[in-house]
């Protein structure tokens, strides 16, 4: 299993940026690979205002592939965090969590107008091995293993592109975003 976590500060309170994050559709705008997000289980949401369970196909794609997984919502706490899984396709599942930066604790990079500050955290677990190959169509002659060698930067590389636009667009204004990743494999 490979676990990737990036961190950074956005200067928003929790609730603004829980109410942004748990917009999942919106993902794609982010992303350079995720092409779709298509929600899939609207009837379990039409009777709870809860999230849990909702489910969500996401269309990647990324050099010669497309591949599309079907994940689903099984927690959140709100303003907290937001935990979900694959559940279809591959093996990982996640997080986001959210952490309230008292405002005397502030960065000293912080914006002179910045008041409120949010610790934003991306945790993923994921085992690449587990990609069910039958979904994918791969050019003749290219085996799988490399094409998993050549994905696990990608990954990490998206993971921070999407993490500073997302940040930009909830501060309102695109800045230096300065990111913590840590990708571990076990």
């Amino acid at each position: 299993m490979d676990e990737l976590t990036v961190s950074t500060i956005v200067y928003r309170p929790p609730n603004e940026i829980y109410d942004f994050l748990i917009k999942f559709q919106r993902y794609a705008a982010y992303s350079d690979h995720l092409r779709e997000v298509t929600e899939r289980s609207k009837s379990a949401r039409a009777h709870s205002s809860k999230t849990e369970n909702t489910q969500y196909g996401l269309k990647f794609a990324w050099w010669k592939l497309t591949y599309t997984v079907e994940s689903e919502v099984t927690n959140t706490d709100r303003p907290h965090s937001i935990e979900w899984r694959i559940i279809e396709n591959l093996s990982a599942h996640g997080r986001w969590r959210l952490r309230e930066i008292e405002g005397d604790s502030l960065p000293v990079t912080a914006p002179e107008t910045a008041d409120k500050a949010t610790r934003v955290i991306f945790e993923a677990t994921y085992d690449p091995d587990s990609a069910n190959k039958g979904s994918i169509s791969l050019p003749r002659f290219i085996p799988f293993g490399r094409v998993i060698d050549r994905l696990e930067p990608a990954i990490q590389r998206e993971a921070e592109d999407t993490v500073e636009r997302v940040v930009a667009d909830i501060e309102g204004r695109k800045r230096p975003v300065e990111l913590t990743v840590e990708h571990h494999s076990t």
